[in-house]
């Protein structure tokens, strides 16, 4: 009960975060008009670029352009919202630097929590929308047959989307407690991993696919789950079932993300250490 008490009572510190931080940027709203349109750019390039490349084929890995748009639909939406909400915690590693995490840290709120209402990147939400847009439009032009699971899963495998890719952007900044300068090697897992699920998993091969899409777990952000909205057997000879398995992958590897940070806090020392 005094639990409950205590994380109600937290509540409004973190809106009071919130607020702060929408009033700060759009305090100068042509800036952040802007900045909310020029945001877009980086997934319409993403999505332009399947495009494009239907241009010069028929079918990408086995895929015609409808299909193959669900799977980007999925990941653009997934990944651009993940970014707006969970996004800034690649930031920790300046925090580390300068100091500022220890102030954090003393604070009696939730360290996490506090990180990522710090610096809320609200000029990213037009990615987000765009993205969920991209997938509305996909669904609409699949040959989707539509039934109640389908539905949901419609609904959740986006949803899972966010929660796996925030997780590993909180797992990639989890080094910054080990390794200050680790921006790059977290880039890879999280940009490189937006990459790697826009396109179906049969245009990869070899370890490099082992890795990303089953040891990682990216081939279940998009493909899978396309695969089981499009009705369609995988080519790569997993079972139909596994296209439902999307969110129970997503809280793995919420769980693996939450543990790790809890280890990279225990072992920060403060930045005189």
């Amino acid at each position: 009960m005094a639990d409950r008490t205590y994380r109600i009572g937290v509540l409004p510190a973190y809106l009071a975060l919130l607020r702060g931080q929408a009033r700060a940027q759009a305090s100068y709203r042509t800036s952040f008009v802007v900045d909310l349109v020029g945001n877009v750019g980086a997934t319409v390039f993403d999505v332009f670029t399947v495009l494009v490349l239907f241009q010069v084929t028929r079918n990408l890995g086995g895929f015609d352009r409808a299909e193959a748009m669900v799977m980007v639909g999925i990941s653009s939406a997934a990944f651009a919202t993940a970014d707006l909400t969970v996004g800034s915690i690649e930031r920790v590693r300046q925090y580390v630097r300068t100091g500022l995490l220890d102030a954090v840290l003393v604070r009696p709120l939730g360290a996490l929590p506090q990180l990522l209402l710090m610096d809320l990147p609200l000029r990213k939400a037009a990615r987000s929308l765009f993205g969920i847009g991209v997938l509305v439009t996909a669904l609409a032009l699949a040959d989707v047959s539509w039934t109640p699971g389908r539905v949901a899963l419609a609904v959740l495998a986006p949803l899972a989307g966010v929660v796996f890719f925030g997780s590993i952007f909180v797992a990639t900044a989890t080094l910054s407690f080990w390794w200050i300068d680790s921006g790059e090697v977290g880039a890879a897992f999280t940009y490189g991993g937006r990459d790697f699920t826009t396109y179906p998993m049969t245009v990869y091969s070899g370890w490099f696919r082992a890795v990303f899409a089953y040891g990682l777990g990216f081939g279940f952000v998009a493909y899978y789950p396309a695969l089981a909205l499009l009705g369609r057997a995988d080519p790569l000879g997993l079972p139909a079932w596994v296209g439902w398995t999307a969110p129970g992958v997503a809280l793995l590897a919420a769980a693996g993300a939450a543990t790790a940070w809890r280890v990279g806090v225990r072992h920060y020392r403060s930045t005189g250490s």
